[in-house]
């Protein structure tokens, strides 16, 4: 029998000048873990992502500061999707808006093959 934590995960992370928030989720939307905020720490990143596994696919909004946690991510081994910042401008007319829900709904969109890439 396997878990959720032997397939492939999906990762959204919404990234912030400071902090940053870190969701993993299954195939079928199930919630792995707790999601994670941490500061601006390129090791930090690593260690979180080592987390879900081999070849997590993540997705991250495509900002001028973006570059570091793209470059660590790739190093971690990860497959990196740099989301439109105004494909997921969608967001912002939400009911319910916080970095968590941010972070979840772009690693939906990376897992339904719905992301505006960058």
């Amino acid at each position: 029998m396997s878990s959720p934590y032997d397939c492939v995960q999906w990762v959204g992370m919404d990234l912030h000048r400071r902090r940053s928030v870190l969701v993993r989720m299954a195939t079928d939307r199930q919630r792995l873990g707790k999601m994670v905020r941490f500061d601006k720490d390129p090791a930090r990143l690593k260690r979180e992502i080592a987390k879900a596994g081999p070849q997590p696919k993540v997705t991250l909004e495509a900002t001028l500061g973006s570059y570091w946690a793209a470059d660590a991510l790739a190093e971690a081994g990860a497959e990196v999707h740099l989301a439109h910042p105004l494909g997921v401008k969608v967001f912002s007319y939400r009911r319910v808006k916080n970095d968590e829900r941010d972070a979840a709904d772009l690693a939906d969109l990376l897992r339904l093959g719905r992301l505006p890439e960058a």
